[in-house]
């Protein structure tokens, strides 16, 4: 019984071990259309998607468990959070040229 316990107990840290990065698609639908104040919302959105994934390769509770318990979760949430910050790049380049094309400025 106690073994039981302590395998439900391992397997409940495994799972609170990962984190969950958002992910961005690189081009969306309607990018085009998008006028510049929307563009703007649109970087600053990025912003906080970039903080996110910074936050979670850095210590937080999450990697701290991975680690703790099965220190494989913690490659694998810095590896979803380096996916994460490569396609804020991609998009924010998108999105640049965009907002360039379209002669935005004062952003």
């Amino acid at each position: 019984m106690k073994k039981l316990f302590f395998i439900a107990l391992a397997s409940a840290f495994a799972v609170t071990g990962c984190t969950s990065t958002t992910k961005v698609a690189a081009r969306q639908p309607g990018d085009r259309d998008l006028t510049c104040a929307e563009l703007v919302t649109e970087f600053d959105n990025l912003d906080a998607v970039q903080e996110e994934a910074e936050n979670n390769q850095g210590v937080n509770t999450a990697n701290v468990a991975a680690v703790v318990f099965f220190w494989p979760a913690a490659v694998g949430n810095y590896m979803e959070a380096d996916r994460a910050m490569d396609l804020v790049e991609e998009r924010r380049n998108h999105l640049t040229e965009l907002y360039d094309n379209k002669g935005c400025t004062g952003r």
